[in-house]
């Protein structure tokens, strides 16, 4: 167990590594697009409310099966 501790506490080391390094691409990014004099452009998309509720459920129905089969591996 206390194996998966330290997996567990190295991924979340790296998670907020690559937090920080994204937020210094998106610096990057926004002072690259300022330099040319335009901004970037941002898609015109968007999403009624019911395509919205329908990717929502398929996400909830993703995470529970993560979650089921993480409750599997727990108890073995």
């Amino acid at each position: 167990m206390t194996n998966l501790n330290k997996v567990v506490s190295s991924l979340r080391n790296e998670y907020s590594r690559l937090e920080k390094e994204i937020g210094r691409v998106g610096k990057a990014l926004d002072a690259l697009g300022q330099a040319g004099g335009k901004k970037l452009k941002k898609t015109g998309r968007t999403l009624s409310k019911e395509a919205r509720n329908r990717i929502a459920a398929a996400q909830r129905l993703r995470w529970a099966k993560v979650r089921k089969q993480a409750a599997k591996l727990v108890k073995s």
